[in-house]
């Protein structure tokens, strides 16, 4: 009988989030609120911020954070000043790493080239900037408060402002879109010459808009084609796949990313926002989800957090591969191994041989990966985790 493994900590990363943007997008599932022309609550809610992640720090003592990424709803509409402030309270709280990647979210209706310089000038490092799309018609249908020349203004001022990265946000599967739209508004990104693209395909997801009044999507066959088409461009420019929807020149993976995909360790601070935490002296994981609405976040009579449940053994495999596999890189089993503190004769149950016999998966003695026919089909290949 095989001896029970010692779970190890993992890389340990940062989630903040700020819940306010100037107006919710019919797509968005994320806890966002619209502005609604209210002035936000800007230095009230960074000091509960820093309060919830004091709060948290007792659960990762001295670990090394390794990111952090900010992200919304828009954090660009807060100011840098705040956003400072805000830095410096963490490395006040944490043990962050002087070299650690600190991304920020930011609409390209919200930026301007002082603006960019003074959140790096704050401590940010690297800017996700939510384009979508380049088409007045397309960021209609979406809801965007942008326009076309806004979205290419916003990646000429990433490139000038001493940011070490700066990612751009697109998306395809959008109504009435052809394959033409779509290579339009990925060519024109590609220009910009990002060092990483997110590139993914809209979903309707329940509690939107969308979801209400559901829009024409393209069919399968068309978004596969786009699919294909895409990545050859995306090819052809130097670009190379290491997620299902993320791109990136070489050396420009976003790391934050990486470390959920890798099952790695995050606090989540602010509204609505999750956290997994490994304990080494409990031997177990535990899930954290903070008070969703910003009135009752910021209520001094009650704790920041809502939940907190300990992921059973039972999930641990399937919670494991859900983000792992999502990966276009190997996936080491000795990190199953570490980050789960279970044995492989655990994974039996999962039934990977099945994803391994239809052509989804392939497995050697040291790594396990999903091959181009699983990415197409990752859901299916979820599926034989349950």
């Amino acid at each position: 009988m095989s001896s029970i493994p010692v779970l190890k900590y993992p890389p340990l990363s940062l989630y903040i989030h700020i819940p306010w943007c100037v107006l919710k997008c019919p797509y968005c599932d994320f806890n966002s609120h619209g502005q609604k022309g209210q002035v936000l609550p800007e230095s009230e809610y960074i000091s509960h911020l820093l309060d919830d992640l004091a709060e948290d720090a007792v659960l990762v003592g001295k670990r090394p954070i390794h990111s952090i990424f900010i992200g919304g709803g828009t954090p660009s509409l807060f100011s840098a000043k705040g956003i400072g402030i805000l830095l410096k309270g963490v490395k006040e709280r944490v043990n962050l790493l002087p070299d650690a990647e600190v991304t920020m979210e930011a609409n390209p209706g919200t930026i301007e080239a002082q603006r960019f310089a003074d959140y790096v000038s704050a401590g940010v490092n690297r800017i996700s900037i939510g384009i979508q799309s380049f088409q007045p018609s397309k960021l209609k249908a979406l809801g965007r408060i942008h326009n076309e020349k806004q979205a290419q203004n916003a990646a000429v001022i990433a490139k000038q402002v001493g940011l070490n990265s700066f990612n751009l946000d697109l998306m395809h599967g959008l109504p009435k879109q052809s394959l033409d739209d779509a290579l339009f508004d990925l060519s024109t990104a590609i220009e910009q010459k990002p060092p990483h693209l997110s590139w993914y395909q809209l979903t309707i997801e329940p509690n939107t808009q969308f979801h209400s009044k559901p829009p024409k999507l393209p069919e399968d066959e068309l978004l596969w084609d786009i699919q294909e088409k895409g990545d050859a461009l995306l090819q052809a420019a130097g670009f190379k796949q290491y997620e299902i929807s993320a791109y990136s020149q070489a050396g420009q993976q976003c790391q934050h990313n990486l470390n959920y995909w890798r099952f790695g360790d995050y606090l989540g601070i602010g509204c609505g926002a999750h956290g997994k935490i490994t304990l080494l002296e409990n031997n177990h994981i535990i899930r954290t989800v903070k008070v969703k609405h910003p009135k009752g976040y910021m209520d001094l009579t009650r704790s920041y957090t809502y939940e907190s449940n300990e992921v059973t053994k039972e999930d641990l495999p399937f919670e494991f591969f859900m983000n792992r596999f999502r990966l276009i890189e190997p996936c080491p089993k000795q990190d199953f191994i570490d980050f789960t503190g279970q044995n492989l004769d655990k994974v039996t149950a999962n039934n990977l041989q099945k994803a391994i016999d239809s052509g989804l998966l392939t497995d050697t003695p040291e790594h396990w990966q999903v091959t181009t026919l699983g990415r197409r089909y990752l859901n299916t290949l979820l599926e034989t985790m349950v």
